[in-house]
């Protein structure tokens, strides 16, 4: 009896349980299944409320056909499938007998993307980041992802507390404007560069190195650095570099700590390093694999020398060296292979330069990409090889330094590919095109000719031919100066450079003397290589001087010079320079040395010559710099006029006015210049104890020298004819700022005569804006 009413109460309450299980399906929005059955099979598929995306488009995303036996489940993840497309705010499903009614409310369509509030990233630098587009369903996923990927653009331009806010204002016909509501925050500075575990260099020489800048009190008026995070993997780098470059080969960034300050507006920058023993150069030597190849031939080419501080650098110099001897004895596929043995007794690394057999693998072809202004031919001279040569690595990525350093592109990207065989390698170079031309206004000042207004155009790149085009106008109330200069760097595709300089210089000087000039000079040359440091010019040169508008009472001697006088010469000049390619990266030399030829009307040789050595010192705090500079004008016919000879002002020797040194008039006490000069400098520049981040240093300089000899015989009309000897002694303060280097000069004369005209302060500044 007891069964009889248990079955009866199920029976009763089956529909009652059926009830609740279809009002429940349909608030979750699930496709409704009888209680008691697990499939379906429906004969026909019905869409409301699409207005844009067609039905077929809908269905596509169910996954079965009419008729076909699905479970609930499967019915559920087909439903999934259609809103996991994107287009649609809601999606339901309800079977009606045999028909399967889908219900779906579409996103509206963006009509347009706006940007408000940004002003240090305009809308053309905020678009390519954003990847919601007009004319496209309006996604809330893409409009967060696209929120979150503008932050980064302003974190990455050192605004961590930039803030971006999506939002959409509704349009007629179901469409939305975008619009993305910025707040862009002020600059978050790095305040603090510090290192631990660094005992030779101190905190404030591996600071310079870095990239990355640390902004101080006085700084925050006059230049912010900001941080990006991108920069501290360079910085990291450079770092090694620097280290290893010294012999410290066992030198490592352990970690780098960054955090940002209790109130989130600086940042905090914590190198931890581990410098290790600093190495030398022990043995060299150089050993062949291959019998071609006589190691006694080879040892003539290395530069490298026991006993000098270890850096990679040189290896790889003395490695293309050695490569370059090879190809030149007719020995391709020869591989330098550097054998370092470690000495930790004491602390040497002897390098044995062994010459063995490379792959056979030569070059297929040289792909350029991405050049839309340069042409390929400005790149492919980069490269040392052609199709057809010897594959060598190490010529390939020094080909690739060389592009950078044309200064043409943003980013230059060199990589080899395997080409049609395994004998065979693609070069692929993919550059981005970089601005290269500017005009620019500005103005200059210095002690010696006031305040210049300045404007000037420049194009490094002319037409994508890698030519150089240079003009500049400069202007004050004593001067003015017109100059053009053109340079291709390669004629006939070699490393051969034919410059054209053309200038033109009127000055009024009653001010400072009693006459005015007009000068122009042409000058074409040609310039080339003749050993690894060392480079050699030849050049044509017109020059035109006219002196006129002498005053009466000027003297004798210039009045003898009135009128123009055009001259025709030759010349050459010299230059080697070891200041970064040099055995010590710690020091350098740059020797000059030229001779000019006059023929014509006037006959001379004017003989000019600089040597300046720089070293640093106390583990690289002080700078200190020696220069030894002359120039001697000698006729064989003719004299020297006053516009030819040499004048010497504070940029040769420090502490004088324009025409303070040399040979004077006895009676009007004008200057007259000087047939021969010269000059020693001595000079220190060294840290003052302040904050690096204010970027002021010190220094003191000695400059000892004279001009003397006007060419001509005098009577007894002209002071200081002889070689008499002027000594100067000073100090500096130099301070980076954003409108450019600073150099203040206080000076005192140790030697000068009465008549010399001296300035105890000098005070130089450029800048373009």
């Amino acid at each position: 009896m007891s069964s009889l009413v248990s079955n009866a109460l199920k029976r009763s309450l089956g529909p009652v349980r059926a009830l609740l299980f279809f009002a429940v399906v349909a608030i979750a929005g699930l496709p409704p299944a009888p209680a008691q059955a697990q499939s379906y099979a429906f004969s026909s598929v019905q869409v409301e409320g699409n207005q844009r995306i067609e039905t077929g488009t809908i269905l596509t995303y169910l996954g079965f056909g009419r008729g076909e036996t699905i479970s609930a489940g499967e019915l559920n993840a087909a439903i999934q499938r259609i809103r996991e497309t994107g287009l649609f705010e809601t999606v339901s499903a309800t079977p009606r007998g045999n028909t399967l009614v889908i219900t779906v409310d579409e996103y509206p369509t963006i009509s347009r993307i706006n940007f408000e509030g940004n002003s240090r990233l305009s809308d053309e630098d905020l678009a390519p980041i954003v990847r919601s587009q007009p004319r496209r369903v309006y996604s809330p996923a893409q409009a967060e992802a696209d929120t979150a990927a503008i932050v980064q653009a302003y974190a990455d331009q050192g605004r961590i507390n930039a803030t971006v806010t999506p939002r959409i204002i509704a349009r007629s016909d179901n469409r939305v404007d975008l619009v993305f509501e910025v707040f862009e925050g002020g600059l978050t500075e790095v305040e603090r560069i510090s290192f631990v575990g660094n005992r030779n260099y101190s905190d404030r020489r591996l600071r310079r190195v870095l990239e990355t800048k640390q902004a101080g009190l006085l700084r925050a008026l006059v230049q912010r650095d900001t941080f990006i995070a991108d920069r501290i993997g360079f910085d990291q780098q450079v770092l090694t570099d620097f280290y290893r470059s010294r012999g410290y080969v066992d030198f490592e960034v352990l970690n780098v700590d960054v955090s940002l300050t209790r109130g989130r507006d600086a940042y905090l920058i914590t190198f931890n390093v581990q410098e290790g023993q600093q190495f030398r150069v022990g043995d060299v030597q150089v050993t062949s694999d291959l019998t071609e190849a006589d190691p006694l031939d080879f040892e003539s080419a290395l530069r490298l020398r026991s006993g000098v501080v270890y850096s990679p650098t040189l290896i790889e110099r003395d490695i293309a060296r050695l490569e370059r001897l090879a190809i030149q004895k007719g020995l391709n596929f020869v591989r330098v292979d550097p054998r370092i043995s470690r000495n930790d007794r004491d602390l040497t690394l002897d390098v044995d330069f062994a010459l063995v057999r490379g792959d056979r693998i030569f070059v297929e072809r040289i792909d350029i990409e991405g050049n839309t202004t340069t042409l390929d031919r400005v790149v492919r001279s980069q490269f040392d090889v052609v199709e057809g040569d010897p594959f060598n690595p190490r010529q390939i990525r020094q080909s690739a330094e060389r592009i950078r350093a044309l200064g043409f592109f943003g980013n230059v990207d060199v990589n080899a590919r395997e080409g049609s065989s395994p004998d065979q390698v693609v070069i692929d170079v993919d550059v981005d095109e970089a601005p290269t031309g500017s005009l620019s206004f500005g103005g200059n000042y210095s002690t010696d000719t006031g305040f210049s207004l300045l404007a000037s155009y420049n194009q490094r790149n002319l037409l994508g031919r890698g030519q150089a085009l240079a003009f500049d106008l400069q202007w004050n109330a004593d001067a003015q100066n017109v100059g053009f200069d053109f340079l291709e760097p390669r004629l006939l595709g070699r490393d051969l450079r034919f410059g054209l300089g053309i200038d033109y210089r009127q000055t009024d000087n009653q001010g400072e003397t009693l006459y005015d000039t007009r000068t122009a000079g042409f000058r074409p040359s040609l310039s080339f290589p003749v050993s690894e440091n060392g480079r050699l010019q030849v050049y044509y040169e017109f020059d035109y001087a006219d002196l006129y508008n002498i005053d009466p009472s000027s003297s004798a001697l210039i009045q003898a010079d009135e009128g123009a006088v055009g001259t025709n010469s030759l010349g050459y000049g010299y230059s080697f320079d070891t200041r970064r390619s040099g055995l010590n990266p710690n020091a350098g030399v740059l020797f000059r040395f030229g001779q000019q030829f006059g023929f014509g009307d006037s006959n001379f040789i004017k003989t000019s010559a600089e040597i300046t050595a720089q070293t640093l010192a106390l583990n690289e705090e002080v700078t200190l710099r020696a220069t030894l500079e002359g120039g001697a004008l000698q006729y064989s016919d003719g004299q020297s006029r006053i516009t030819d000879r040499y004048f010497l002002g504070s940029n040769i020797m420090r502490g004088f006015q324009p025409g303070g040194i040399g040979p004077r008039d006895t009676g009007t006490e004008e200057a007259l210049g000087g047939n021969y000069y010269a000059v020693a400098r001595l000079e220190a520049e060294f840290p003052l104890g302040l904050p690096e981040e204010y970027g002021i240093t010190g220094g003191v300089f000695l400059d000892h020298g004279s001009l003397w000899d006007i060419g001509r015989a005098t009577g007894g009309s002209v002071e200081y004819n002889d070689y008499t000897p002027r000594t100067i002694a000073g100090v500096s303060i130099f301070w980076t700022t954003p409108i450019g280097p600073l150099r203040f000069n206080f000076t005192e004369p140790l030697d000068v005569q009465p008549n010399d005209r001296t300035k105890s302060f000098d005070l130089t500044i450029s800048t373009e804006f």
